[in-house]
């Protein structure tokens, strides 16, 4: 069920012995959420509308004309416009007024006939016919509404533009004076007058009246084809302002008050408006503080009324900093409080409102006393507010300065406990609602952190008699400066170092006895703290001693390096085993002092270590031997060949290290010279059939490297010499056929063709042959024909047909 609420408040104003109600017209201000004792109507400019009349109990809209949009609605619930973002129920200055109406939207009549304006615009207007109180004309009957607005800018001539008035009617007429019109102004230049657009908006008046371009884009029905999509930035908004009106002078009588939003006279430009009532007619009131802080800067105001002029007073001692000639001023509060009037003088109404303040010292924030240090952990922190003017309202912390947190305490004081970082507190005060927050000077709590004893590295050391050791000892792990490093010979009595040594190393110096070091630590304010304990312990035993002769060797790949080693001081000995070793392992010390001798046989440069050790002493001696091994020297003298007696032949080794220049080769039968890498061979008639080679290569330092090459001898001419068959079968032998070539010097091709004369192989490389594959596929036992053709040492070309059988 809707309820109604009325409003029956009754002021009694007593004047000559007589008294006078000054009771507002019932939901006057739509606080039944509904349009109770409104008319309404909906419709088009130059053509039909509908009424909606009196007493429309329970309806709170009224669609816009014939369309689904709502042309008007009452509003309960504030929202934010869209275009101007200013509150859909205002609050002004202090005064709130909890309902309003919005007249029309942006629907235009192109959403009823979308080929043209022929209808003209949409209008939408609310009535409220008021039955003045009868009484003393000389007793204000005042009315107060405030409006908010949103115009399309319809580029039209300033009277064909969208607009928003109020219109108040008596039997006589319109009271002109409390009808205003509020529009875009133009400089009423359209092309061809009357209905047309391309009128240019007069933006300065705009801007004086109070306009301002919204930032939001809209989709115009008007222009030249802007309903294809085209976005316009033309609406124009004017955010809340209030106006009055008086209506003693028709006391007994009844007046109409209307409001209207209309769109342009030709259509497709909208309009809509908010209008708010307040619920007071008891005359003219001030809106703002009545409690007002000291040299702040605040703002009086009164509902305008239309065309007036206006005469403030303030107390003495205040300024008002805008003028006095407005409804709304902007003044500085001065020490003392008074009367604040004003009077407001049109052809309408002559109304005088006053307003009784009083003053306030400013807030003063004051200090939070005082910065301190404390140390992290389980600590308590007392502060205080001093010499402030006003009271807490909460205290804020923060660990940056930046971002501060809220603490909800009211007092003027506050212990800060357990904090673990460097934390800011400061305190909001206000001296009262008229003055305004402030905040205190904060205090700095530096929170240092606890002291961390850390430890000392190495924990243990182990020194022997006649050991030249001095341990350097290092913190770790620690928190805070060091004051000083502690000794102790029996882990109870402890003496600090002289002199002072304030670094996080120690160097603990010779050392004849066990002995106990420690680091002493402290955090800025908090405990100091000790380091863990390293214990230096030692044994008066002696050390072990041995020495390796020679300490480095290089050998060359492949060969040995020998090891001879003296025990001077020891009972056991151990070689490491990462190299083969002649006789390597380990032993017992017989006597002393003990030789060692061993052959090292490294594939790659290597370290061999000697580890001795002495009964009772818990320290070992290693003695590491370095032998460094060359890279193994690689040589290759070529493929074996084939040459004819007479024929020369060109030999040609090469070797990895360009080191190696010393070459031999043997035997030296035929060849020019022997200890050069590429000599020429020649043959005569009583050479034998065959010779195989053995190069080396040698470095300065002795290392070498062999190959060997075989070199069959012809005694015959240059000739190419073919297999008559192959066994391609994978087990290494006789898989590849090829032709032999004697006393060639060039390979023309070798070319391999199957029965029906398809060439299946060919080549030009002398050493590459067929291994009976076809495209990868094996080739059964066949018969297949052969052509080579090739040139001999003395340029005659040979060639050779025929014909081979692959077996299987």
């Amino acid at each position: 069920m809707k309820k109604y609420l009325f409003c029956f408040v009754a002021i009694l104003i007593v004047i000559a012995g007589r008294s006078q109600v000054q009771t507002c017209p019932s939901n006057i201000n739509f606080s039944s959420g509904d349009l109770s004792f409104w008319s309404a109507t909906t419709g088009l400019m130059n053509g039909a509308t509908q009424t909606y009349p009196a007493p429309n109990s329970g309806v709170a809209s009224i669609p816009e004309y014939t369309i689904g949009n709502t042309g008007i609605k009452v509003i309960t619930s504030s929202t934010n416009d869209p275009y101007g973002f200013f509150p859909t129920i205002p609050t002004i200055n202090g005064y709130t007024y909890n309902y309003s109406i919005m007249l029309g939207s942006t629907s235009t009549s192109r959403d009823l006939t979308s080929g043209g304006r022929s209808p003209g615009g949409f209008t939408r207007a609310i009535s409220y016919t008021i039955d003045v109180p009868a009484g003393d004309p000389s007793i204000p009957y005042t009315m107060t509404y405030a409006y908010a607005m949103v115009l399309e800018n319809g580029t039209h001539n300033s009277a064909e533009q969208p607009m928003f008035k109020a219109t108040l009617t008596t039997s006589a007429g319109i009271i002109t004076c409390a009808s205003p019109e509020y529009f875009l102004p133009t400089f009423n230049n359209a092309p061809g007058g009357g209905t047309s657009t391309g009128a240019t908006l007069d933006t300065a008046a705009a801007l004086a009246n109070g306009f301002t371009n919204s930032p939001v884009p809209f989709l115009s029905f008007s222009g030249n084809g802007n309903g294809n999509g085209t976005l316009l930035y033309d609406v124009w908004t004017k955010g809340w302002t209030e106006v009055t009106f008086d209506l003693s002078p028709y006391r007994g009588d009844k007046v109409t008050l209307t409001f209207a939003a209309d769109n342009c006279t030709p259509g497709a430009h909208f309009a809509y408006s908010y209008v708010a009532l307040r619920n007071v007619c008891a005359g003219l009131e001030i809106s703002g503080k009545k409690v007002a802080c000291t040299n702040s800067t605040i703002e009086y105001s009164v509902p305008a009324l239309a065309g007036a002029t206006y005469n403030w007073t303030v107390p003495a001692g205040w300024t008002i900093n805008s003028g006095s000639n407005t409804n709304i001023i902007n003044v500085t509060v001065g020490s003392n409080g008074g009367v604040i009037t004003n009077r407001e003088v049109n052809g309408c109404a002559d109304l005088t409102a006053t307003i009784a303040v009083t003053t306030s010292p400013p807030t003063v924030a004051g200090r939070v006393m005082d910065d301190t240090t404390i140390c992290a952990g389980i600590n308590n922190c007392p502060l205080s507010v001093a010499d402030e003017v006003g009271a807490v309202l909460k205290w804020i912390s923060s660990t940056d300065g930046i971002t501060w947190n809220e603490i909800a305490v009211t007092a003027d004081n506050y212990t800060a406990q357990n904090l673990s970082t460097t934390t800011r507190y400061a305190a909001l005060v206000q001296n009262g609602s008229a003055c305004n927050i402030d905040t205190s000077a904060a205090a700095l709590i530096t929170v240092d952190p606890k002291t961390l004893g850390g430890a000392v590295s190495p924990t243990n050391t182990n020194v022997c008699l006649g050991e030249n050791v001095n341990p350097a000892l290092s913190l770790v792990n620690y928190r805070g400066s060091v004051l000083n490093w502690q000794l102790s010979y029996d882990n109870s009595n402890w003496n600090n170092i002289t002199p002072v040594n304030n670094s996080d190393s120690y160097q603990a110096g010779a050392v004849t006895r066990t002995t106990y070091y420690r680091a002493l630590l402290k955090s800025g304010v908090c405990p100091a703290d000790t380091s863990g304990l390293a214990t230096v312990r030692f044994f008066n035993v002696p050390v072990p001693a041995a020495s390796i002769v020679p300490d480095s060797s290089t050998i060359c790949f492949g060969k040995s390096a020998v090891l001879n080693a003296t025990i001077t001081t020891g009972t056991n000995y151990a070689w490491s085993n990462n190299v083969p070793l002649t006789p390597g392992g380990s032993g017992t010390v017989s006597a002393l002092p003990y030789s060692l001798t061993v052959t090292a046989t490294p594939k790659t440069t290597s370290n061999v270590v000697l580890t001795v050790t002495n009964a009772g002493c818990p320290n070992s001696l290693k003695d590491t031997f370095h032998i460094g091994v060359t890279d193994p020297i690689i040589v290759n003298a070529g493929n074996d060949t084939a040459v004819v007696v007479n024929q020369p032949l060109q030999l040609n080794a090469t070797v990895n290290d360009p080191v190696a220049n010393n070459w031999s080769w043997a035997p030296a039968t035929g060849l020019n010279f022997a200890n050069i890498h590429d000599p020429v061979a020649m043959y005569n008639m009583n050479a034998p059939a065959a010779i195989t080679y053995v190069v080396t290569a040698q470095t300065m330092a002795g290392c070498t490297g062999t190959d060997t090459i075989t070199v069959k001898i012809f005694k015959t001419g240059a000739d190419i010499f073919m297999p008559s068959g192959f066994t391609p079968n994978g087990d290494g032998r006789n898989d590849v056929i090829r032709p032999v070539l004697v006393g060639i010097q060039q390979l023309n091709f070798f070319r391999v063709y199957n029965r029906w004369g398809q060439l299946i192989f060919s080549t030009s490389q002398a050493n590459k042959g067929w291994d009976g594959t076809v495209g990868g596929s094996r080739q059964a036992t066949e018969n297949f024909v052969y052509m080579v053709q090739a040139v001999d040492y003395t340029g005659k070309v040979i060639i050779k047909r025929g014909n081979f059988v692959l077996v299987r």
